[in-house]
């Protein structure tokens, strides 16, 4: 059966769970006893759109266990068709209230996107397709003449991608548009530990 908690209660437990990560309050978890019930169905609370950085994981920032969060992760947490397909079965097949795109300090790929824009370099393989999805958020950070032109960069990049999740497919679209999904988006600061909610 999908989850039926509202929008509303599954963002208050991933700031819950953030909290109790930069407070250090992670204590041993046995994760044991839940695993059978894992094995027959998953009930996720919310969807992760999350960068790939390996100092960025999405269940440790927010306390959550396994079968509580539906992660897709890309450098840069861009919105890819593969993501956008993923998050489209969780909407409907588990039934997620709440879709988050996590963004982080220091994002090497919105630095390589801003550096490619900037100095007009060519880079290889499908690097040029990762950074012209992130461009037009350094764009409209640039726009705003911002003191930290990445930290503005990040988080524009962040509100692109939760206006691409909207725009970019109907069933995720019309799921914000009844009040069943709500798209949330904040910034984890490497550093602190904490997420700032935009």
């Amino acid at each position: 059966m999908p989850n039926a908690i509202p929008p509303s209660e599954a963002l208050e437990r991933l700031k819950a769970g953030n909290v109790r990560f930069a407070a250090g309050d992670t204590k041993d978890t046995d994760f044991s006893a839940g695993r059978a019930a894992l094995t027959k169905a998953q009930h996720p609370i919310a969807g992760i759109l999350s960068c790939a950085d390996s100092r960025v994981p999405p269940e440790i920032i927010f306390g959550q266990g396994p079968g509580d969060l539906f992660v897709s992760r890309d450098a840069g947490n861009v919105v890819s068709n593969y993501g956008l397909a993923s998050f489209e079965y969780a909407v409907t097949s588990l039934g997620i209230p709440l879709i988050f795109v996590l963004g982080h300090t220091g994002c090497g790929a919105v630095l390589t996107a801003l550096s490619a824009s900037m100095q007009r370099k060519e880079l290889p393989g499908h690097l040029p397709e990762l950074l012209k999805a992130i461009e037009p958020a350094v764009i409209t950070a640039h726009g705003r003449h911002p003191g930290d032109f990445l930290a503005a960069s990040i988080e524009e990049n962040v509100r692109l991608g939760m206006k691409r999740l909207k725009t970019r497919s109907k069933i995720i679209g019309d799921a914000v548009m009844a009040g069943k999904l709500k798209i949330g988006g904040g910034i984890y600061d490497l550093g602190t530990g904490v997420v700032t909610y935009l």
